[in-house]
């Protein structure tokens, strides 16, 4: 989790997924999970943007990464970390998609809407998905896109 960079703001845009009856559901009560999760937002310097903005002023922030924390202490198989899917979500142009994190019982399903772009998944560019201490972390940033004419 860390302290806040600059650049990180909270993210909270969770997603109401349909309501559905897990095989689990007449054992334990389902309940959501609690999370912490930031949006990572920054400048793209490219050739167009050092052309016609300056740090005085600069030019829109774009994401350029999450930082998803999501808590399970009662979580009953422990053995199995949960999982995240990408789905689309039917929005014009698919800017933006579904990332759906199961994790099984107690626990509900739970989907955010986040950008549609390309994952870095490199450990060096700050990739990481782990599940350890009861917390599910999944941090993504996004490829650069490259200026070419």
């Amino acid at each position: 989790m860390g302290a806040t960079e600059d650049g990180d703001a909270n993210f909270s845009a969770e997603v109401a997924l349909e309501s559905q009856a897990y095989w689990w559901h007449d054992k334990y009560r389902p309940r959501k999970p609690k999370y912490f999760n930031r949006v990572h937002t920054g400048y793209s310097w490219n050739k167009y943007n050092q052309t016609h903005y300056d740090s005085s002023n600069p030019p829109p922030k774009i994401v350029q990464g999450y930082k998803f924390n999501i808590f399970y202490p009662d979580l009953i198989d422990t053995t199995k970390a949960p999982s995240y899917k990408i789905e689309p979500d039917g929005s014009p142009n698919a800017e933006t998609c579904l990332l759906k994190i199961t994790a099984g019982p107690p626990y509900e399903d739970i989907a955010f809407k986040i950008v549609n772009k390309e994952w870095e998944y490199s450990h060096k560019r700050g990739f990481r998905c782990t599940f350890e201490r009861g917390i599910f972390h999944l941090y993504v940033n996004f490829k650069r896109s490259r200026y070419r004419r």
